[in-house]
């Protein structure tokens, strides 16, 4: 057993965010699945939104947010993280994040869908410099314990120990890769920060952690999930078969990119009246559109027309990536397709980040909070977890804290060494695909039939194996993704129009109102 004030589960920008607020009052572990540097976080390119500069204003951020969530937006939760991201921007540079300037000033580039600039930055590699930043402060901050290689098992709930009180969140079981046993941690508090689900996808800009770890265990622990069909594939990713998913950041676009059938022909203005500066989705459908009806295995991304020495220090880190492919962006277009990029939906949680669960919260790509509605607009993301990652901090911070709780340990007394973990790898490359062909960017009823009729075959197989052999990281990480993957086509045929990131050939008109996709578990 080990005890904790709060367990936090990721270690991505909304977890370790979560664990500096709370760490002057509380014991905090961090449970990262694999190193504390592996999530999505930082991954991201292109920067962070917040309204800075003159011109700008609340009300302009809010109304681009609505207008890319396509109707589906929260007005209350839009306003609230539009309004507290200029402190999250400051929280960030007082931690010594070294953003980008111009002339003294904070440098703010604009990115499809917003009407200013408004995107705070550094260079192309925002993310992983934050991360670096977070990272060496949680290391030096007392309080705070990071388990690495501890993967999420299952939440532990006074429901599922039979107690007639409110259903609770008493803790969690965490296998520990470097003994391969699972650990029963108890905390009165416990935080969901896990990422989405890029990886249910057979193409995705996604690290291989982004598993659905957090929505699927908090469905199964009896919380409500939210607009799980809204799946946002980013229009841009580098296409190279000798390389994993390279996100091409979005402010390649916004910078002045165009994007170019192979013959040269720029295609997105026949699309939209916004060109390349429309939303994600309207972008990725117009690629998929194009690479169907010409046959072609990519389009390209052309910003060459632009001085070298402007493309090499706006986007230094795309360049040298691509130079090492034989790829000069300065002299050529870049071969770029979409991929899955974040899930819109996820747990459903109020202002303060808390679910239905009682001493739950969730925060970041796993929560629904309402800001992205049915698509997200660009770099809304990373200030999404840091307003809401303080949000939740403080609403722990004025609950009074309880002893432990009692819970049980794991039991695995029953179960044996799996004879043939072919099957593991077999389930998963199946699953992915599927999800990618007939729950991709464009849907039809009959496609989300085969899906869901395949993902019930997968639950069978996988449960028994669950329930039978000793788990590991792999099989843990299959449930989570065949759990998700249900979530997602349940939410997708339960609407029936197309709207935002959700395009079905069977209701191609949007509806009058706009209604969120809320899915209940069963008791």
């Amino acid at each position: 057993m080990k005890d904790f004030d709060v367990l936090i589960v990721g270690s991505g920008l909304a977890g370790l965010s979560a664990a500096l607020h709370l760490a002057p009052t509380h014991r905090v572990a961090i449970l990262t699945k694999r190193s504390m540097t592996d999530g999505s976080s930082g991954w991201a390119q292109g920067g962070i939104a917040a309204v800075l500069g003159e011109g700008d204003s609340f009300a302009s951020h809010v109304d681009d947010t609505l207008v890319a969530g396509a109707g589906l937006s929260d007005l209350e939760a839009t306003r609230f993280v539009v309004e507290h991201a200029p402190e999250s921007i400051a929280w960030l540079r007082e931690l010594g994040v070294p953003f980008s300037q111009e002339e003294g000033q904070l440098h703010l580039t604009r990115e499809g869908g917003h009407s200013a600039r408004r995107i705070v930055h550094v260079t192309d590699a925002t993310g992983a410099a934050v991360q670096r930043t977070l990272i060496d402060r949680v290391r030096r901050t007392p309080n705070i314990e990071v388990f690495e290689q501890h993967t999420l098992v299952d939440l532990i709930t006074s429901r599922k120990l039979g107690q007639a009180a409110q259903n609770t969140c008493l803790g969690l079981y965490a296998l520990d890769e470097a003994t391969d046993e699972v650990i029963t941690f108890r905390a009165p508090q416990t935080i969901l920060a896990t990422g989405g689900a890029g990886k249910v996808y057979l193409y995705t800009t996604n690290p291989d952690t982004a598993t659905g770890d957090g929505i699927a265990a908090a469905w199964r622990a009896g919380c409500r999930v939210t607009n799980m069909e809204f799946i946002q594939f980013h229009p841009t990713c580098l296409y190279h078969p000798l390389v994993k998913s390279f996100l091409i950041t979005e402010a390649v676009r916004g910078e002045g990119g165009r994007l170019l059938l192979p013959d040269g022909t720029r295609f997105m203005p026949a699309h939209d009246a916004r060109a390349e500066l429309a939303p994600r989705d309207v972008v990725a459908r117009a690629i998929d559109f194009e690479m169907k009806k010409h046959g072609l295995d990519c389009v390209y991304l052309d910003i060459s027309h632009q001085p070298p020495a402007f493309v090499r220090e706006h986007f230094p880190n795309i360049h040298a990536r691509c130079l090492e492919l034989g790829i000069d962006i300065t002299r050529q277009p870049i071969p770029v397709v979409p991929a899955a990029h974040y899930t819109c939906g996820g747990i459903h949680t109020d202002l303060a980040g808390r679910t239905d669960l009682a001493g739950l919260h969730a925060v970041g790509e796993t929560a629904y909070t309402g800001l992205h509605g049915a698509n997200r607009l660009a770099s809304n993301s990373l200030v999404e977890c840091m307003v809401f990652a303080r949000a939740a901090s403080q609403d722990i911070r004025a609950t009074p804290l309880p002893g432990p709780p009692p819970v049980p340990a794991w039991d695995e007394s029953r179960v044996t060494d799996a004879d043939e973990a072919v099957v593991i790898s077999h389930n998963w490359d199946e699953l992915r695909r599927f999800m990618w062909d007939y729950v991709g960017i464009v849907r039809t009823n009959k496609r989300l039939e085969r899906a869901a009729h395949r993902i019930r075959l997968l639950q069978e197989e996988i449960q028994e194996f669950y329930a039978n052999f000793h788990i590991t990281r792999d099989l843990l990480e299959l449930r989570n993704l065949v759990t998700v993957a249900d979530l997602i086509v349940k939410s997708a045929q339960a609407r029936h129009e197309s709207r935002g990131l959700h395009f079905s050939r069977d209701y191609p008109k949007m509806q009058d109102i706009a209604r969120p996709t809320v899915l209940t578990p069963p008791l």
